[in-house]
């Protein structure tokens, strides 16, 4: 099947105007009428296909923990939850201010019922619907979302480095004051799941005041907060959601989400409940072999896809605009500073083979190597600044001149670092993930056959994020780009923020602790100010300005080598359980799978509904 996602429009055909700018990022306030147009806002009654109308469930697949180490604090940034940040069903539990048509550009009103953007004011007004209430009863308000954004400041989330306040004027207007006006704002605000201050109000307190004080989450009382919170285990779950989770189902093979008929737009879903299997990969195949899955996002693997494909199976494949990377422990191996020697491993491997092996189809090498997914290049990239990228095809002749000019010697058919110990490293990657694992093997198998002995550590993928940003790791596989927004700056900030010492000191490690203060051929480069300014103002030239100079560093520094770009391999079964998915030409799946789920939306809005 041929891949999704090629064909996004151009935005230099585009008016380059403030309004196109403003229409491009939601900043308009569009809202596609469909779900929010059509349903009238909880408290709802279920209809004859809904939870009254009998057992009409819905499979889906996405790891959890079971309780104690799995656990119900579901706030911004913390880990061993229940359910991954990640997991789309999360939207059907803690639903967000809204979601987003990646294609269309417009908004689909969740939580809210509008977003309204003041310039002159530098303020951003989300609006909530009203009538929306909790499972116990009680009603959403704008303090629940001031809590969650005091929450965000307190777990250092990247939606402060844009807000300079939050304050809640009536019981559904809360008001977000702009430090730095940025086209990215709004997806910060509009895509965060509200939490229940009844549940996480005394945080969001003490965060507020320590906020206001200027306190630092760097040292005393704040360090304390911020670690503290991370070990707070609410027991009871209050969620706006049309489903909930029901604790006695719990196993460690499947948990099931039932209908909360309070929920948002309950009465629009028709599933009754959603079955949930657990695991990864190697765990949740044989049941979809089975066909007690639906649908599932897993990274499959290619002899799986293919025995799915004869059984009946449509195989899905949105861009999920991300893919593994090599990364470096720059803290215990020095010699990785030295750009040489990243840009050597990058022309060691042949990605195209390392794609191809963990993925099939759906695995294919980065063209542009430049930090984020080569769909959007062209959006954002001159043609002329495009042709300075470098793809690093395979030339182990160019890997032989860099390592020798960095000081690398061969001794026998193995080589030396710098300081005379022998090339040999440990590289980590989830053993549980399909597509990641076998990328880890190969990419191991290539360095090893160069003379760069790679030993191969497969680790639980629960405990291997931990490890890479609490520095445990030699060389690790873990993401780079993003999946929550087509905005360059969304990537950056995965790959530069995310398993660096920016966000790693929230679990108290420095990650890869990669300088983002470095120097390029073209001069000193800031990373942290380029990425940060890629994303501000309202203006899209300028903003193309550093996100060019971003991906033009990225791709010399190489501070994590891109193995290759992602697209789905989705099971979907139609006619047992779920009458269709989206046609493969519809535009709604250019979403990316893992942030405005295409069938979470679908769900939402009637469109995908039992049989």
């Amino acid at each position: 099947m041929s891949s999704i996602g090629t064909n996004e429009p151009d935005p230099r055909n585009l008016e380059v105007s403030r309004r196109n700018v403003l229409q491009l990022f939601g900043f308009a306030g569009l809202g596609a009428a469909g779900i929010g147009s059509a349903v009238a806002c909880s408290p709802s009654k279920p209809n004859a296909s809904g939870s009254s109308g009998g057992d009409k469930p819905f499979h889906g697949a996405y790891p959890y923990e079971l309780p104690p180490k799995g656990h119900f604090n579901l706030g911004p940034g913390v880990l061993d939850g229940i359910q991954r940040a990640t997991s789309p069903y999360m939207d059907l539990i803690y639903p967000s201010g809204a979601m987003y048509y990646w294609s269309d550009k417009k908004w689909e009103y969740m939580m809210a019922e509008s977003g309204t953007l003041d310039e002159k004011a530098k303020t951003y007004t989300m609006k909530l619907r009203s009538g929306l209430t909790w499972s116990d009863g009680t009603p959403v308000t704008s303090k629940d979302v001031v809590a969650t954004f005091n929450l965000h400041w307190l777990m250092r989330q990247q939606s402060w480095t844009f807000l300079s306040d939050v304050k809640s004027t009536d019981d559904t207007t809360v008001v977000f004051t702009i430090g730095t006006p940025s086209t990215v704002l709004e997806r910060y605000i509009m895509r965060a799941p509200i939490l229940p201050a009844a549940v996480y109000g005394e945080w969001a307190t003490k965060a507020e005041t320590l906020r206001k004080a200027k306190g630092s989450l760097d040292e005393g009382e704040g360090k304390a907060l911020n670690g503290d919170f991370q070990k707070f285990r609410p027991e009871n779950p209050i969620v706006s959601g049309p489903f909930n989770y029901d604790h006695k189902s719990f196993t460690n093979a499947q948990m099931t989400l039932v209908k909360n008929d309070k929920g948002l737009f309950a009465d629009k879903i028709a599933f009754s409940k959603v079955v949930l299997y657990n695991g990864e990969t190697s765990d949740v195949t044989p049941t979809v072999m089975n066909k007690d899955v639906d649908y599932a996002t897993h990274g499959f693997a290619v002899a799986s896809e293919k025995t799915f494909q004869s059984s009946g199976f449509r195989i899905l494949r949105p861009p999920v605009y991300s893919g593994p990377a090599l990364y470096f422990n720059f803290t215990t191996h020095p010699e990785f500073a030295d750009v040489r020697v990243r840009q050597a491993i990058a022309y060691i491997l042949d990605r195209n083979e390392n794609g191809t092996v963990a993925l099939g189809d759906s695995g294919k090498p980065c063209k542009f190597m430049a930090g984020f997914s080569d769909i959007s290049v062209p959006d954002w990239v001159s043609d002329a600044d495009q042709k300075k990228l470098n793809a690093y095809e395979k030339d182990l002749d160019k890997a032989t001149q860099l390592l020798t000019a960095a000081g690398w010697k061969k001794s026998g058919d193995k080589w030396l670092t710098p300081a005379g110990k022998p090339a040999a490293y440990d590289i980590k990657f989830p053993t549980e993930f399909a597509d990641w694992n076998p990328a880890g093997t190969n990419a191991a198998d290539q360095l090893t056959k160069f003379g760069i002995t790679i030993t191969k550590r497969g680790v639980n993928y629960v405990q291997q994020e931990p490890d890479v940003l609490d520095g445990k790791f030699d060389i690790a596989i873990q993401a780079w780009g993003a999946s929550s927004h087509p905005h360059p700056y969304f990537s950056f900030v995965a790959d530069l923020y995310r398993f660096n010492y920016v966000l790693a000191a929230n679990t108290g490690g420095k990650g890869m602790n990669f300088p983002l203060k470095q120097t390029t051929t073209a001069g000193p480069i800031d990373l942290q100010a380029v990425v940060d300014k890629s994303a501000q103002g309202l203006d899209l030239d300028e903003q193309k300005k550093n996100v060019t100079a971003a991906a033009l560093a990225f791709n010399e520094l190489l501070p994590i080598i891109p193995l290759w770009e992602r697209y789905g391999n989705n099971p979907a079964l139609e006619g047992k359980r779920v009458a269709k998915f989206p046609a493969d030409d519809d535009p709604i799946l250019k979403n990316a799978p893992y942030a405005d789920n295409f069938v979470i939306m679908g769900m939402y809005s009637g469109k995908v509904a039992p049989v």
